[in-house]
């Protein structure tokens, strides 16, 4: 089964966005911060399925775009959506392959643009 892994620390927050990807395949995996995330894909089981990675911009720990390099240089083929609505935050990604940066709040904008990742993310031998 495909996995979406969700990062985020603020319980609420994560409760909605983990609903709002749930409904079947793929699972919606929560890590609560950079270090879980990167301590789950080490796992070999867990990464074979992994699809998606849905983060945030501004993390506590490391920074968000130093989350995504450092995931990026483990598993160079899973797609990585940044949720951000801080003007300009695309600007430090650039130079990371496989991101994408979104402001999207609404529910079905949201929904749509991961079923566009998933739909067009590729698949890694792990």
């Amino acid at each position: 089964m495909e996995t979406i892994l969700l990062v985020d620390d603020n319980p609420l927050r994560a409760s909605m966005r983990k609903s709002l990807f749930e409904g079947g395949d793929p699972e919606v995996v929560r890590a609560l911060d950079a270090a879980e995330a990167l301590c789950l894909v080490e796992s070999r089981e867990f990464a074979r399925n992994l699809s998606l990675v849905v983060t945030g911009h501004v993390m506590s720990g490391i920074s968000g775009p130093e989350f995504v390099a450092e995931f990026r240089s483990r598993m160079p083929d899973v797609p990585v959506l940044v949720l951000s609505s801080v003007p300009g935050a695309e600007r430090e990604y650039l130079g990371i392959p496989g991101v994408a940066i979104s402001e999207a709040t609404s529910p079905e904008e949201l929904r749509k643009l991961v079923r566009l990742l998933l739909s067009t993310g590729q698949r890694r031998s792990a």
